[in-house]
């Protein structure tokens, strides 16, 4: 069941993320708009655009978070796989999504601390180069 939503998901938005797909939606709420003096832009008239835009809204939720998840996976693993591969990392940074939102506050103000320091080196070094000239 996974797999076949999995593959649905991605070749609907794959379709639906097309200029003609947008074009078609267009065509449809042109010609609804046209219809509106033929059924006297009656309550039914609105409804059906209403209902039609919800239900198609609703379902478009669930197919973009699917993708959206599904990216974010993949990212995170190519990531995972970078930060494995270079000798220097760390290794504990793979499978950040899984920490607590306390652990990844100490881990970004551990990284700011580190961009801090980097870039007071970086100003120390242009000191040094311009008083050498």
């Amino acid at each position: 069941m996974n797999e076949l939503f999995r593959k649905f998901a991605h070749r609907a938005a794959e379709a639906l993320g097309t200029p003609w797909a947008f074009i078609g939606a267009l065509t449809i709420i042109i010609a609804w708009i046209l219809s509106g003096p033929i059924f006297g832009f009656s309550d039914t008239w609105q409804l059906i655009i209403n209902t039609g835009t919800t239900i198609m809204t609703f379902l478009m939720v669930f197919l973009i978070q699917n993708t959206q998840n599904r990216d974010a996976r993949v990212i995170h693993l190519k990531l995972d796989e970078l930060i494995h591969a270079i000798k220097k990392a760390r290794n504990t940074l793979i499978d950040l999504e899984d920490l607590s939102d306390d652990e990844l506050r100490k881990l970004q103000k551990e990284f700011q601390e580190l961009r801090q320091r980097d870039e007071g080196r970086l100003d120390q070094n242009s000191e040094e180069t311009t008083d050498e000239k």
